[in-house]
């Protein structure tokens, strides 16, 4: 009798094992990860894909979004690296001019003014580090993309090509 009720158990313990809420926690752990993973671990800013569309041929960048004006104020400051592919978007809305420097930035930027069409206006490419020049847009901008200096260039971004984010 008592190895009935053993067998039982575990047999209880197995079917539990399998029940829909232990499959939701799976899911709810496998979501909690794929959200920690759109969380820049430096910054803790949200992490986003943005591309950017030059004669036809696409490059998606995975960007950090400084959205208050604290984290747009703070921007990319201090950090000492940044992947090819990584930068930061400065969402503006309302559209307006921009001027952006380069204070307490260590890496040189390529700094993308974005206009309200989602257009590139124009780029402030290999902002100097640690310059206080500003860097004005050429018209109101919806946002401003930063990516590592000299990036834009490499890959052929220029005035005119679409930004989406």
């Amino acid at each position: 009798m008592i190895r009935a009720i053993s067998t039982l158990a575990a047999a209880v313990l197995a079917v539990a094992a399998c029940s829909p809420a232990n499959t939701g926690s799976a899911k709810a752990t496998s979501a909690s990860a794929a959200t920690a993973a759109a969380i820049h671990p430096i910054s803790g800013l949200p992490v986003i894909p943005l591309t950017v569309t030059h004669v036809g041929q696409r490059h998606v960048f995975r960007v950090e979004v400084a959205r208050s004006d604290a984290e747009q104020e703070r921007g990319l400051m201090f950090r000492t690296t940044m992947g090819p592919d990584e930068g930061m978007i400065f969402p503006m809305n309302p559209p307006r001019n921009a001027s952006f420097w380069m204070k307490n930035t260590v890496i040189p930027l390529d700094i993308v003014f974005i206009g309200s069409d989602h257009r590139i206006l124009n780029i402030a490419a290999n902002a100097v580090p640690y310059s206080e020049q500003p860097l004005p847009s050429a018209g109101p901008v919806s946002g401003v993309l930063e990516l590592n200096g000299g990036r834009a260039a490499q890959l052929g971004i220029g005035p005119g090509d679409r930004v989406d984010w």
